[in-house]
């Protein structure tokens, strides 16, 4: 599990919310949000190929 994965991972689990922007193909921006306003808290990109998995389909499968 790359860190790019494993943070946004941390971040639900502490029940805050992300948004995803996909501003190429192969490249997604995580949006970090509060839990309790929904501002944003911070955001990154990442190429890593498990967090893009996930941020398709964060159901698909228990990544942890």
């Amino acid at each position: 599990m790359t860190d790019d994965l494993e943070r946004l991972l941390r971040w639900e689990q502490a029940g805050a919310t992300w948004e995803a922007i996909w501003p190429r193909a192969g490249e997604v921006t995580i949006v970090l949000c509060t839990c309790d306003s929904g501002e944003e808290a911070d955001r990154y990109t990442s190429t890593a190929p498990d967090l893009l998995d996930y941020v398709r389909d964060p159901g698909s499968a228990d990544r942890r």
